[in-house]
This record gives structure tokens, sequence and C-alpha cells, in this order.
């Protein structure tokens, strides 16, 4: 017969007072397991961070090669020419070889990650590389562009033939995504990264109307005329104008014709003429205007809302501008009254994100929501936008920020992270996301734990790594006094060229 919770007593009564006793005692067991696995943490044992596979490019010996998010060697470094990684998730790898700086020929192939080679029936399998207003540089992750008989064309990275070769180049168009340049018997055409035809090959000239493709693109025909086609192939304006300018917004657009520059509708009707020079912004009902290098404010119907008295102006939100004069900036509305004080001396609206950047004469940068409020002053030293997080230094911490300016905890921007950087008594360590300690307090500085499961940790002027586990990978040996960003995977760390996207084992 059992011992516990049982009848014991003629009168089939509960014996409570063992009932309480067992459960005491159980409590006092789940207490020690707790115990000992709390202990069992601190010794340094972490979950595992997942860690999605990947492809890095690497330059180590004056030498290119591919790793893998984990660390490990996928191409040796042995080409003296970068080997890109167009899609980091896919294996296909394109490198350089048999380079002549004098004479710019060279051969260009694709690999996998057994350096076989890709796509043989082609004389070169090349990137399509694109440069975003920032100067950014960017891969094309749907399309390869590659060689035949002497003429162009785009292949996917399987394989498949997506335009066939039949072109003297093909370019992306600089700024602008999914926006391919084509060029037959000198004439220019644009198809998108899945060789769908947009334009038909028959202009002089193509260029984006703004920075999205969404806006369309300005066309240039034999008479020397512009026009505009969007991007679904329809011709919004015909080619009979001297000048499109690059803007647009509300359905209008601005062009110059026999030198009267007018605003147009989609329909091409004349909405306003002869009031303005250029227009920069067009937002709902008003346009930012450009007079004798001034800027001031105008309605779609002509009206002046602010006279053309400044040296800047940017549209907000709401009939608010950041706006320009005297060597400072400030913010102003529609009735050109001051909303923020001429005293930063730089101001963006980050307009996907929705706060305004105020950099100080301090240079300390001031974040504000679009009431003009200051929630964050500090050193900006990341503005993330695929996790959505600004990463200020505050008072000589970092903190971090949602797009709303609140802020958060690295346990609530880092969800899937193993370890978070804790600071104690001036000294960075790291803790886990019950807030046991796995690596003690000891390092000057330190950054949270990236996408590959290392985080740096600064000593004595030098930069070194700690795994996921919080082990030593690599001892802090690395200046870095040139890199924006401090990031490591092993014994690689990110180079200070982030245009160039790669990780290299060489010190300063």
């Amino acid at each position: 017969m059992s011992r516990y919770a049982r009848r014991y007593d003629k009168e089939k009564k509960l014996n409570w007072k063992k009932v309480f006793a067992v459960l005491i005692v159980l409590a006092v067991i789940i207490m020690c397991v707790s115990l000992i696995f709390k202990f069992a943490k601190k010794d340094g044992k972490t979950e595992s961070k997942v860690v999605a596979n990947s492809y890095i490019s690497v330059y180590t010996d004056g030498k290119w090669g591919v790793i893998n998010s984990k660390g490990e060697t996928i191409i040796k470094p042995i080409y003296d020419d970068m080997v890109i990684v167009p899609d980091p998730t896919k294996n296909v790898f394109i490198c350089q070889t048999n380079v002549n700086l004098e004479n710019g020929t060279y051969d260009s192939k694709a690999i996998n990650e057994k350096s076989d080679e890709l796509f043989t029936s082609y004389e070169k399998v090349e990137v399509l590389q694109n440069i975003d207003s920032s100067k950014i540089v960017s891969y094309d992750v749907n399309a390869l562009r590659v060689l035949k008989d002497g003429k162009y064309g785009l292949i996917n990275f399987l394989g498949r033939e997506l335009l066939s070769c039949e072109y003297d180049s093909i370019n992306s168009l600089e700024g602008v995504k999914n926006s391919l340049i084509t060029v037959k018997d000198g004439k220019y055409g644009l198809v998108d990264n899945s060789g769908n035809i947009i334009i038909e090959n028959i202009y002089t000239e193509i260029k984006p109307l703004t920075d999205k493709y969404e806006d369309g693109y300005i066309v240039k025909d034999e008479n020397g005329k512009y026009g505009l086609i969007n991007y679904n192939k329809k011709q919004l304006l015909k080619c009979e104008y001297d000048e499109i300018q690059n803007v647009y917004g509300s359905g209008l657009y601005v062009v110059k014709s026999n030198g009267i520059v007018k605003l147009l509708n989609s329909d091409g009707d004349t909405k306003l003429e002869n009031k303005f020079n250029k227009v920069t912004s067009i937002d709902n009902s008003n346009l930012i205007i450009r007079s004798s290098s001034k800027y001031g404010i105008m309605t779609h119907g002509g009206e002046t809302k602010v006279e053309s008295n400044y040296d800047y102006l940017s549209y907000i939100s709401d009939g608010n501008y950041i706006a320009k004069k005297d060597g400072k900036y400030g913010v102003i509305n529609l009735s050109n009254e001051t909303k923020v004080e001429f005293t930063y001396t730089n101001m963006t609206y980050m307009k996907d994100e929705n706060f305004i950047e105020a950099e100080r004469e301090d240079g300390l940068t001031d974040l504000m929501d679009t009431d003009f409020n200051i929630k964050v002053t500090g050193i900006v030293s990341e503005i993330n936008t695929n996790k959505g997080y600004v990463k200020v230094r505050v008072n000589g911490e970092y903190k971090y920020y949602n797009f709303k300016l609140e802020n958060k905890t690295a346990k609530e921007i880092f969800t899937i992270n193993t370890l978070f950087m804790d600071k104690k008594d001036g000294k960075y360590g790291f803790v886990d996301k019950n807030g046991i300690v796995i690596v003690d307090y000891i390092y000057d500085d330190a950054t949270e734990q990236n996408d590959y499961g290392y985080a740096a940790v600064k000593s004595n002027g030098k930069w070194g790594a700690i795994d996921q586990s919080g082990k030593l990978a690599i001892n802090p040996s690395y200046s870095l006094s040139q890199n924006t960003i401090i990031s490591f995977l092993g014994k690689w760390h990110l180079a200070p060229d982030l245009n160039s996207n790669y990780y290299t084992d060489e010190n300063e």
C-alpha cells in the first residue's frame, strides 16, 4: 500500500499532517533542482543560438575565399580578386580571374562550395551591382548577368534563362531597385530582375523619376524630348518636353517646355506654370520650390505659403518642414512659425522610421518624435531598419530604442540571443536571459551577440570575441580603430569598408 495521500484511519479521513509533510518535501526537492540548474548556468552552460546557414567572403594574406556562418572554410582563400557572395543564402559564388587593369579585361565565372564551375555554357557570369543614394553597394539576389557569343542576357541562380543573350550591355539603374538598363543597337530599354521587358529598346536615355521604381522612368527619344513611362509599361507623359524634373507626389509631375516650368497631372493637364524654377518636393497640397538658390513653399494652386528665404527645406509631415538658415537647422510650419529653434548643425527626418535625427554642436544628437519632443540625447551608434531599433550611447552606456523612441532592453531587441551585454562597476560582462552571469565583468567595452553567435569584447585597447557559450573565441588583439562596426565570426572580423561586406583576420 502506498504511504502517500491515502486514507489511513478507520473513519476514512485523510492524514493531513502527512500530506503537508509530503508537499513540503516536494517543494524542497524542486528548489534544490532549481538551484542546481542555476549554478550549472553560472558555470557557463547556456542555450545554443540558432544560426542560419549563410556564406561570407573572407580575405587573408592577400587572397580571397568564402566561409559559412559557422566559420568553416567553404572556398579556400586562393583567389587574387574578391570572391563575391551575391546572395548569402545561395551556394553560388562569383570570382574574377586573369584581371588586366591596363586594358580592362577579365574573366568571370560562377563556382559552388566544391569549387566546381557552374553555368559553363556562358563566357562570363557576373553579379549585378547597385549603389543607393547613401552609396551603399548591394547585389541583385534574383539574377546574374551572363555573356554568350559577345552578347549579354540574364539567368537566375539555378541557371534558368530569364533574358536571352541579345544585348550589348545590361546594368542596374543606379539607386533604384529591380530596374535594369539594357542596350541593344545603341538604343536603351529597361527590364526587371525577372527578365520582364518594361521598356523596349527605342530610347536614347532612361533615368529614374525618383528612387522608387513604382514612380516610373524618364525616357528620352531620338528628337531629344522627354516623356514618362510607369512600371506597368504605361506611357504617362508623351515625349514632348525639354525636361522632366526628378520629383513626384500627389499624382503630379514637373516639366519644362519652351522655357516654361509647369506642374502637370498624370493626364498631362497643366495645373500651374511659370511660378518657379525648380520643385524639390510635392506633398499633399504643397510644393517646395527653389528660386534664385533659395527655398520656399507654394500650394498646388500657386499661392505662396512661405517666401523663398531658406537655404534648404524638406517636408516632414502635417505641414511641418525641416529648414536651414544662417547655417543652422530648425523646423517651421506652413505659417512660417518656428517649431524647433535653429540651433542644429544638421537635421534629418527618418521617413520610414518616423522620427527626427538632429545633430548638435556639442557632437551629440537629439532624437525627436514628430511632435518635436526630444526623446533621446546621445551618440547614435546604429539605426537598424531590419530589426527596428536605434542604438545610442547615452552617458557612456549603450541603450536601445524602438522607432517610437521607447527605451527597450537588449533582451527585448535581440529575442533569439543567448547572451546579453551587462555593465557593472565600469566593466562589461555577459548574462543569460535569466540574468545569470556567464562572463565576468572584466572587459573595457563590448558588443551584443551578433547573428553568428559571437560578441566582441575589448581589453587594454584591443578587440577580441567570445562565442555563444561565453568562451573566449579569440584573444583581444585587434585594434580595429578604422572600423565603424565591430563584429567577429570566429577568428574573422568585419572589414572597415562596409561596402565590401567581407571578413578578414588581418590587423591594422
